[in-house]
């Protein structure tokens, strides 16, 4: 199971990589230090040199996931709001089209570790607070939008963007994922209803 890790990666990235893709493949229970080892063809005992507890581990993989995620959904490349609704609505549809095509595993691997973090409050804790930089980045475009309750707005979207990809992952809709056009259509009916209601 080779990890997704760039050339020249640290270790503690090869570990974390390769924890989320055991996540994905063989879920919570598949996820130990002799399987993140034997995955990314370490010799034995070099993730626990790098992460000592599971509750390590699973941080550094929360901490990965973020990171990769924010390539992912293109926080950093999300259009200015002057640009119009339109134009969030082709990056949201563009972004969420790649969490459920090329990076399908990395979108299984944060329902797993969302699913954990109900049992850990430590790893909630975790798991919430870099979520938190991806609610922020939306408040602000719905807000700069011209939203009249953004809090709740963005609720909203990240429902339905979550409800979706799980769906799409996981859920009864697994079987083929909506494309690119099919998101934009919802998420300009979403958007426009929200914003101009």
């Amino acid at each position: 199971m080779p990890a997704r890790t760039p050339p020249g990666t640290g270790r503690a990235d090869l570990v974390a990589d390769t924890a989320l893709a055991l996540l994905a493949a063989r879920g919570m229970r598949g996820l130990t230090h002799r399987a993140v080892d034997e995955a990314a063809g370490l010799p034995p005992g070099s993730t626990s040199n790098v992460a000592r507890t599971r509750q390590a581990l699973l941080e550094l993989a929360v901490r990965r996931l973020a990171d990769r995620e924010a390539r992912v959904l293109g926080l950093h490349g999300m259009p200015d709001p002057r640009d119009g609704l339109d134009a969030l609505v082709d990056a949201l549809a563009l972004a969420a089209h790649r969490a459920l095509t090329r990076n399908r595993e990395l979108t299984l691997a944060r329902y797993e570790l969302a699913l954990e973090a109900t049992r850990r409050p430590e790893l909630r804790a975790y798991f919430d607070a870099t979520g938190r930089r991806f609610r922020d980045v939306l408040t602000g475009l719905v807000t700069a939008l011209g939203s009249t309750d953004p809090a709740r707005h963005t609720l909203s979207l990240v429902a339905w963007a979550d409800g979706l990809m799980f769906s799409c992952v996981a859920g009864s809709y697994s079987a083929e994922a909506p494309s690119a056009d099919e998101l934009r259509q919802g998420l300009r009916e979403l958007l426009h209803g929200m914003l101009n209601g």
